[in-house]
C-alpha cells in the first residue's frame, strides 16, 4: 500500500535548523535503503507559487502569496508500507524529530492512501 505525508504548518516558512535536517537525512537514508521509501520533497513557499482555481466555469490563475492561507504545506513524502498501522508508525517517528530537534514548531502530518496510480499502470508498475 502507497502511503502520502503531507506536512502541514501555520510558520512562516523558515528552514529547519541545520540539526533538523541531518535527522531528516538520516531517517530519509534508513527509509530509501530499506525499500519504503519511494519519493519527497520540500516545498517552496507559496509566495513563489501560483493556484489555479474553477469559479463559476472560469479559471482563475493568482500567484502566490496568498492572503487567505493559514496552513501551508511544507512538503511530502511517499512510502510503501504494509497498512495505515505502519504508516502512523513512521509519521510518529518523523514528527518526534520536530519535537527533538524544533520544540516550538507546530504542524500536522496528514497521513492518506494512495487510491492508485494512472501513472505507474500505463508505465506496466503496481
Amino acid at each position: 500500500m502507497r502511503f502520502m505525508f503531507i506536512i502541514k504548518t501555520e510558520s512562516s516558512g523558515d528552514m529547519p535548523p541545520p540539526a533538523m535536517l541531518e535527522a531528516m537525512h538520516v531517517m530519509a537514508l534508513r527509509e530509501i535503503k530499506a525499500g519504503r521509501m519511494i519519493d519527497d520533497g520540500g516545498l517552496m513557499p507559496p509566495a513563489m507559487g501560483a493556484r489555479v482555481a474553477v469559479r463559476k466555469r472560469k479559471l482563475l490563475v493568482t500567484d502566490g502569496p496568498f492572503a487567505e492561507t493559514k496552513e501551508t504545506i511544507g512538503g511530502y513524502a511517499v512510502f510503501e508500507l504494509p497498512d495505515m498501522a505502519a504508516a502512523i508508525a513512521s509519521a510518529r517517528d518523523f514528527m518526534d524529530l520536530h519535537v527533538e530537534h524544533m520544540p516550538d514548531w507546530e504542524g500536522v502530518c496528514e497521513v492518506r492512501q494512495v487510491a492508485g496510480s494512472q501513472v505507474a499502470s500505463i508505465r506496466g508498475g503496481t
